[in-house]
């Protein structure tokens, strides 16, 4: 499953990530390469949940991430 996050400079110069395949997943960082990590740890902590609590489609054993 490629997972695809969206990358916005905020006003206040904070950028944002958000993972658009997992409603709710984003993060706030100081630059791009802050943020992105930051959705993407968060993208896996949302992914491991749903993996223990067998929710996740077999295709969220294949991961990759693609920012835009």
């Amino acid at each position: 499953m490629r997972l695809h996050v969206e990358l916005e400079q905020e006003i206040d110069g904070r950028w944002i990530a958000e993972v658009v395949e997992l409603p709710g997943v984003m993060a706030y960082g100081g630059t791009q390469e802050e943020a992105l990590a930051k959705a993407q740890a968060l993208a896996f902590r949302v992914i491991a949940d749903r993996l223990e609590h067998g929710e996740a489609p077999f295709g969220f054993l294949d991961v990759s991430f693609e920012a835009a």
